[in-house]
């Protein structure tokens, strides 16, 4: 089973880097925050790798 991963969304600032980085996992939203649209659309390296791009580091490993 995959590790989960959540979003902070009071501290997304909706860059962009997260859904740049893993475009099958995430997107921006109309209200410019990032959402998780597939949780199984890449592997953890690469979510980890989406991760470690987001400047405000509001995606963390477990859950909400």
């Amino acid at each position: 089973m995959a590790k989960k991963f959540y979003i902070d969304a009071e501290e997304c600032i909706g860059c962009g880097a997260c859904s740049d980085s893993c475009p099958d996992v995430f997107a921006i939203t109309d209200d410019n925050i990032a959402e998780i649209t597939n949780p199984e659309g890449a592997s953890e390296e690469e979510i980890q790798d989406a991760m470690d791009s987001c400047p405000v580091s509001c995606i963390h490993w477990g859950e909400e």
